[in-house]
């Protein structure tokens, strides 16, 4: 095939990049619309969380009023965070049905929609592991994400030893990401060592690299820090290359994912890696018109002078580009982890305003 009929038969970049690269594409959304056409352009994964159920029923309410009133209905007892869940599990049960064809076709590699454990159990090992557990027998293509805190870390290596498969999320960082690895390891070793498969298990870790970056902007202004600002776009892009690198000299059994996408580098700079891409939509639709080229360039490193500057003047970008940066018992007050758990657990109590708004309506709203 010549480079013109190549060009012709891809539908995208993000098509071309999951037909020519072991690259994934992931979608960072349950809504059936955006996912159809992530979908329609290479996607085999999708995720579902709080923020992402609150915005589906915001856009599809129509399709869902009936069914959240049914809920109510069919269960008289329950509280408006226990019918929030439920739709979190429903919206992901649809998403899920959508995937189940790259499941098969990958054996189990992919095609899986990827589900949040409750934010608000960052600091309990216990309930981190039973909601996995539960969330994980909802579809047969479920992967269960578990924020990198300190009490996730063990989450993570005894829902892997339990046969889940797992999602790292909230992570910025190398440390963080290392502390992954190795837990995962662990638990995929006691499976091992006990006889219990491990073939159909697939476990990720996400960097959420834009909110690194983020993170640095905001210190930036708050400290007074004069750099190049076209420097802090590199910043979560640095800590993803290096950790990839790491991760295959090493030989862990688990992909990295990118999320939290802030520019095209976020896509563009690892193509080529084994790993996964997870861009909302709105990013998908952005960069399949772009005139990016798809080539590999996630061995290419980032300039050293960018590093190098970045290392200089912002400590939170040295703890998380080093592999002894942060310790275990300091992820949690890792500023960008604050914020994202605030920003999660936010996004829990929104969903369970909209539920109370059906199940208590304000009277004094004609």
């Amino acid at each position: 095939m010549n480079r013109m009929t190549a060009a012709v038969a891809y539908k995208s970049p993000l098509h071309e990049m999951t037909q020519t690269t072991p690259t994934c594409l992931w979608n960072d959304s349950a809504s059936i619309q955006e996912l159809t056409y992530s979908i329609e352009h290479g996607a085999v994964g999708a995720t579902c969380n709080p923020v992402i159920v609150l915005g589906v029923l915001k856009k599809e309410m129509a399709a869902w009023k009936d069914r959240i009133r049914a809920l109510i209905e069919e269960n008289p007892t329950a509280t408006e965070q226990e019918i929030g869940w439920q739709l979190v599990r429903e919206v992901s049960v649809k998403a899920a049905s959508l995937l189940k064809p790259a499941f098969a076709a990958t054996h189990c590699r992919n095609g899986r929609l990827s589900i949040q454990t409750d934010p608000r159990f960052y600091r309990d090992t216990e309930r981190i592991v039973r909601q996995a557990e539960e969330f994980s027998r909802i579809a047969p293509n479920m992967i269960v994400k578990i924020p990198v805190t300190r009490a996730g870390i063990p989450a993570i290596e005894e829902a892997t030893y339990r046969g889940i498969s797992i999602n790292a999320t909230v992570c910025f960082s190398l440390p963080q990401s290392i502390a992954v690895a190795e837990a995962a390891e662990r638990g995929l070793r006691r499976r091992e060592k006990e006889g219990k498969d491990i073939r159909t298990m697939g476990p990720v870790c996400t960097i959420m690299v834009g909110r690194l970056d983020d993170w640095l902007k905001v210190q930036a202004e708050k400290d007074s820090i004069t750099t190049d600002p076209g420097y802090l776009e590199w910043a979560g892009v640095a800590v993803f290359k290096k950790t990839y690198r790491i991760f295959r000299e090493r030989g862990y059994r688990i992909r990295l994912l990118s999320a939290a996408f802030r520019n095209h580098m976020h896509w563009s700079e690892f193509i080529g890696g084994e790993v996964v891409i997870s861009p909302p939509y709105v990013w998908q639709v952005r960069f399949n018109a772009s005139d990016v080229a798809v080539r590999s360039r996630i061995d290419k490193p980032v300039e050293p002078e960018v590093v190098s500057e970045l290392e200089k003047k912002f400590l939170d970008f040295r703890r998380a580009y080093s592999e002894g940066g942060l310790s275990v018992e300091e992820f949690d007050s890792f500023p960008p982890t604050r914020r994202t758990l605030r920003q999660f657990t936010a996004a829990c109590h929104d969903l369970e305003s909209l539920v109370r708004d059906f199940m208590l309506p304000n009277p004094d709203i004609a």
